[in-house]
């Protein structure tokens, strides 16, 4: 498959925005995700301009997100440190690995974003479901980015708005479905309706603040505890095996930065696998801590009694909580128009193709469907967002749904990158590596397929 020909997500002079192909995809996870873009003549010479500081600096915070609030959680759903801490160095072996693997087909197929090297080394099926795992995966990010939003905006209302005898407040303007309502209708549906999101480089550096202060303060609260703050139970060992992979969506959605990662390992001066795997291998590390630290001090600071967000779990009077409150409202309020542009972009190219005809050809009506799929977009994750209150119940469906990323395509491309060599004889590496894709597979599956169904039978019907 040529690198250029690849619909929506290779024909870039229609979104006139960057001379990088594949730098929308590279927005996917992530709001910090951000590189110079690559001049033509870097471009023909294969070469791009992040140096590998640079590449390091840009993986960790693809990788760190809202995510970063549902840790604590996990870590009591896990069964405590030392089982959440083991269950993300688990898995840690296979998210390097499939960055790894990732690179290595990009190299392989010449293409430059995720869906373009699952189109070229897997096939047209694989291409296409990759695609539709990319739309609901941001469509339902979205929804836990509106719910984080109203969750945040509740307790800063219940500091700011109080009763002076102490009564419950029941004003209007303080129902949740109205500040949530008001605040996407006002900032993030005009956020979304351009063609061209040039602000994401602001979003950059702040949602690399938002990030470190949440953690911040976290650690903080665990080392000089506030007097009324009192912990549940403290388990140290998981109630049952099962509890162990209740967890993983939460691991799975906070280290998911795969999609973002093939365009940012074409975007170094030497895209080479070998530098590329030092570089995310430094990442995750860095990333690792900084989950770890947020997991276990807000464990440990509340016990079983940790809500699926901790910051909702800390009073809301609470000065340094409230600024952290603000700044994750912010880092969503710029991050939910990126997630949608990623997605919208998909469904667009599924269009194109589906109707057979190119950006060019349809030029005419692309304004015209941009905006009835922005708002169609808009109200619907705002609809559910309103009636799903409890992001933990969204995390566990696009958590498995991240497992695909991390696992399933990459071993799929694997798998398909060695089935495609030709060798007389197939050595011990070979089948190593194809074992290796084919366990990938395997274990992305019953991740995707376990949280799926726990989340559907248990969480939604609950």
């Amino acid at each position: 498959m040529a690198q250029y020909n690849v619909g929506i997500n290779s024909e870039f002079r229609d979104w006139e925005w960057s001379a990088d192909a594949g730098e929308r995809a590279r927005l996917l996870q992530s709001p910090s995700v951000e590189t110079v873009p690559k001049s033509s003549e870097g471009q023909e010479h294969g070469t791009g301009a992040t140096s590998t500081l640079g590449a390091i600096f840009i993986v960790v915070n693809a990788a760190l997100g809202a995510g970063l609030l549902n840790f604590p959680a996990a870590f009591s759903t896990a069964g405590g440190v030392a089982a959440g801490i083991t269950l993300q160095m688990c898995m840690l072996v296979f998210i390097i690995g499939g960055l790894v693997i990732l690179a290595y087909c990009s190299q392989a197929s010449n293409e430059r974003t995720y869906q373009e090297v699952v189109w070229a080394v897997c096939g047209k099926v694989a291409g296409v479901l990759c695609e539709v795992a990319i739309a609901v995966y941001t469509f339902g990010t979205c929804i836990a980015f509106l719910i984080i939003i109203g969750d945040q905006q509740d307790k800063i209302v219940a500091a700011l708005v109080t009763d002076p005898e102490g009564a419950d407040n029941s004003h209007w303007y303080t129902d949740r479905k109205f500040t949530i309502s008001i605040t996407a209708f006002l900032l993030i549906l005009p956020l979304s309706i351009p063609k061209e999101i040039g602000f994401q480089k602001y979003a950059s550096s702040l949602s690399v603040i938002g990030t470190w202060y949440v953690t911040a303060v976290v650690i903080f609260k665990y080392i000089w505890p506030d007097k009324e703050i009192k912990p549940g139970q403290i388990p140290t060992s998981p109630s049952t095996w099962m509890a162990v992979f209740n967890a993983l969506p939460t691991i799975c959605f906070g280290f998911q930065c795969h999609v973002s990662s093939v365009p940012v390992f074409n975007s170094m001066k030497q895209p080479e696998v070998k530098t590329w795997g030092a570089v995310v291998t430094a990442a995750m590390v860095i990333a690792l801590f900084v989950y770890t630290g947020t997991g276990v001090c807000g464990f440990l600071t509340f016990g079983t009694a940790v809500d699926q967000d901790i910051l909702l779990t800390y009073p809301s009077n609470d000065i340094p909580v409230a600024i952290a409150r603000a700044f994750i409202i912010l880092c969503v309020l710029t991050s939910y128009p990126i997630l949608h542009f990623c997605g919208r972009a998909v469904i667009e190219g599924l269009w194109l193709r589906y109707k057979g005809e190119t950006v060019e050809e349809d030029v005419v009506l692309e304004r015209r469907r941009r905006v009835f799929q922005t708002v169609s977009w808009f109200l619907l994750t705002l609809l559910l967002a309103l009636f799903i209150p409890d992001i933990g119940k969204v995390i566990s469906v696009i958590g498995g749904l991240a497992a695909c990323f991390i696992f399933v395509f990459p071993g799929l491309c694997l798998i398909q990158a060695k089935l495609s060599e030709i060798q007389e004889s197939r050595s011990t590496s070979w089948w190593a590596l194809v074992s290796y894709g084919v366990f990938m597979v395997t274990l992305g599956a019953f991740i995707f397929g376990q949280t799926t169904a726990n989340a559907i039978f248990v969480d939604m019907m609950a």
